[in-house]
């Protein structure tokens, strides 16, 4: 009697477990979904985000191949058994779904569907999901639903964590969004006086040709050499700040390939030598990388625009502790204590907060005329 006990009990913590360990709204579904089939020894199973449309922001199956996956369809609309769980907001548990009088079918490619099971997923008053199974792997007596009571009371047990985790999903999504809206603000700022000083540099000095042409070839041509140097640089300029623009691709080239292109695009852009190097480094859970990369990009606009740095080198190692980021600059520096006092952070701040939000730490070494060192370490890789 205590042995099948202790094995759900350990069931329930794997999938809790499993749900906690991702952010990304896409892995904690996939994640959900999946700790639902194998929890409950389902065929099949699925989890829709519901849009203000009648459709779904989001529908993530598990136990369908890609090819059948592709060969279903669009999305499902809130229809049938899905709207009941959306909108009448209770459990439902089906001996055939087909035979249910508000079963609307699905399309021929759509795997064949017998007992089901269903509830919906709750945020306080809203529901912010649907989840449901289908095709006990059990035998099963004519006319009756391999799903239990108990199936269906560990599954909302399953469905109100995975309700904490699509929340803090949500939130972290949200919270990524003000941080590109943030760095989008910062380029569009720089990108604007970098570019704005070098095109009004070169339409004076393009003015400056044209006065010389007459009585001055040689000096016109001079002139003229400028004008294309400032140009090359504005279009440089704007190329680091469009790569910048563009969101990181993480998700398909990782951060060490992210980090080496914009740095590669920064050592062009600016008078400085900027460097990287990585070491050692395996891939890291996406909000550790994220954290990262934002980290290099603000301590890089800190030494490049206001440091008055010649060189800058970026290095990714492993370390036995975890993984360490580390730009180091030899421009002017500064005292961290009375920058801390005079309320200018240098994104400092910021800097720190994103270290400790993925368990990491950041520390800081400058001093007057001594350049600066950034480094940040975060578990793991």
């Amino acid at each position: 009697m205590t042995h099948r006990p202790q094995s759900g009990l350990a069931a329930v913590s794997a999938a809790l477990l499993a749900m906690s360990r991702h952010l990304e709204m896409r892995d904690v579904l996939k994640t959900i979904v999946a700790s639902a089939r194998e929890l409950l020894d389902a065929e099949y199973a699925a989890l829709g985000v519901p849009d203000d449309h009648g459709g779904f922001a989001q529908f993530v199956v598990d136990g369908v191949s890609d090819e059948q996956w592709k060969a279903i369809g669009p999305l499902p609309r809130q229809h049938g058994i899905l709207a009941a769980m959306l909108h009448e907001a209770k459990p439902e548990r089906l001996a055939d779904v087909r035979k249910d009088p508000r079963f609307e079918g699905w399309p021929a490619a759509h795997p064949d569907m017998s007992d089901f099971l269903g509830l919906p997923i709750r945020d306080g008053e809203e529901i912010i999901g649907a989840l449901f199974l289908a095709n006990k792997r059990c035998p099963k007596p004519e006319g009756s639903c391999g799903f239990t009571a108990g199936d269906e009371e560990l599954l909302a047990i399953l469905a109100q964590h995975a309700a904490i985790a699509l929340t803090n999903a949500r939130l972290y999504e949200r919270s990524r969004e003000l941080t590109i809206a943030e760095e989008r603000s910062r380029l569009a700022h720089e990108l604007h006086d970098a570019v704005s000083q070098k095109l009004f540099s070169l339409r004076l000095t393009a003015q400056a040709a044209a006065t010389l042409v007459d009585r001055d070839p040689a000096r016109a041509k001079g002139e003229l050499q400028q004008v294309a140097a400032l140009a090359a640089e504005a279009v440089d300029e704007l190329r680091a700040a469009v790569v910048e623009l563009r969101p990181a691709a993480l998700d398909e080239d990782g951060l060490i390939a992210t980090l080496r292109t914009q740095i590669q695009v920064m050592d062009r852009a600016h008078t400085a030598r900027v460097t990287f190097e990585a070491l050692g480094v395996r891939a890291l859970p996406a909000a550790q990388e994220e954290a990262l990369l934002r980290v290099s990009q603000e301590a890089l606009h800190n030494a490049l625009r206001h440091s008055g740095a010649g060189r800058v080198d970026v290095t990714l190692v492993r370390r036995s502790a975890g993984t360490v980021l580390r730009i180091t600059d030899d421009g002017s520096g500064f005292e961290p204590a009375a920058t801390r006092r005079a309320g200018r952070h240098l994104g400092l701040v910021s800097m720190r907060d994103r270290a400790s939000g993925v368990g990491g730490k950041l520390t800081v070494e400058s001093a007057p005329g001594k350049g600066t060192t950034i480094e940040m370490e975060v578990p793991g890789g």
